[in-house]
């Protein structure tokens, strides 16, 4: 199997666009590995997303703000030779973001977090009712760093 890594911000920002959801990674309350799928949105170097105001993750990341945000749209099953079980592999671009979970609590700054995160899954406007974003928690991450690689890229030897 061929990785190639990948680089240009573009680039890597492109593939985030692709991906309708995002894995979040934290360190729980315990001191273990905590993986969390969420929509969300990104502008700017910012990932945007939203969760209730209470629960598991949200006391993990008072304790410890760090996160690493995965994004890998479209893998597709691949393989050199159909009857060769170990030839089989993903074909996949993944990014991976670092960086620390911040909750605004500014209404004006919700709503602005709340639209860009709507905007990855619509082009319609929306508006928010008052409770609506008392009760929502808003995380913005502001990337530290961005990294891709591909895998399974094609291979020159491939026989069919």
């Amino acid at each position: 199997m061929v990785t190639i890594d990948l680089d240009g911000k573009e680039h890597l920002e492109e593939i985030i666009r692709k991906c309708d959801i995002c894995f979040v990674s934290m360190v729980d309350t315990e001191g273990y590995p905590y993986v969390i799928p969420m929509n969300f949105g990104y502008k700017d170097g910012i990932v945007y997303m939203h969760s209730a105001p209470e629960g598991s993750s949200i006391k993990a990341l008072n304790m410890n703000p760090n996160v690493c945000i995965a994004f890998c749209p479209d893998a597709k099953l691949d393989y050199m030779h159909e009857q060769v079980a170990c030839s089989y592999r993903m074909k996949s671009k993944s990014v991976l973001c670092r960086g620390k979970v911040v909750f605004p609590e500014d209404s004006e700054d919700k709503i602005k977090a709340l639209n860009i995160l709507m905007k990855h899954y619509s082009d319609r406007e929306f508006e928010y009712s008052d409770p609506a974003i008392k009760n929502v928690k808003v995380w913005s991450v502001e990337i530290e760093s961005m990294t891709g690689k591909e895998f399974g890229a094609p291979n020159p030897r491939r026989v069919r």
